[in-house]
């Protein structure tokens, strides 16, 4: 609703309130589209790039005086290789687990921003179909969410797999 008052009422840089009836023809109507799209896309964005950048601060920070840093130091490697390759790529680790964990949650994160902004998507139709007691397309969407989670798990898991090197998959 902030981003609505500031960006839309006052500044009149966006238009509040999504037109799915606009289709990008010429240059004119793809500006009208991004301009759209923008602040629903930031309302999504800032929650979860700040949530991330305290969780990755945290984590550095927690790396950063851990002996293999100093022996990195000790060694003669200079700060920029040090933090690349050893701070920052064990901190990776647990941070890899929230990203997993929170893609899923943008697409549920974006239920509440589809109804504020009047974007006709997935949240919107999960909403609607509550609404009207259609049952099938709830399941359907709920689903979906739940396969959304089962990928990224997975993903997380190869990931796993290339940042820490003692994470072996075996058969």
């Amino acid at each position: 609703m902030l981003f609505i008052i500031i960006f839309s009422i006052q500044l009149k840089w966006f238009p509040f309130i999504y037109n799915s009836t606009l289709q990008v023809t010429d240059w004119q109507s793809f500006i009208a589209q991004i301009k759209q799209s923008i602040m629903p896309i930031c309302v999504l964005g800032i929650w979860q790039t700040a949530m991330l950048m305290r969780f990755v601060r945290s984590e550095i920070l927690e790396n950063i005086h851990q002996d293999y840093v100093r022996t990195a130091y000790a060694k003669g490697l200079p700060k920029f290789l040090v933090i690349n390759r050893h701070v920052l790529r064990n901190a990776l680790i647990p941070v890899v687990t929230l990203v997993a964990l929170d893609i899923p949650s943008v697409f549920t994160g974006a239920l509440v921003t589809e109804k504020v902004f009047r974007v006709p998507g997935i949240g919107a139709l999960l909403i609607d179909s509550i609404y009207k007691n259609d049952t099938p397309v709830v399941m359907v969407i709920t689903f979906i969410y739940a396969i959304l989670i089962v990928i990224f798990n997975l993903v997380a898991d190869i990931l796993y797999g290339l940042l820490d090197p003692r994470v072996k998959y075996t058969k």
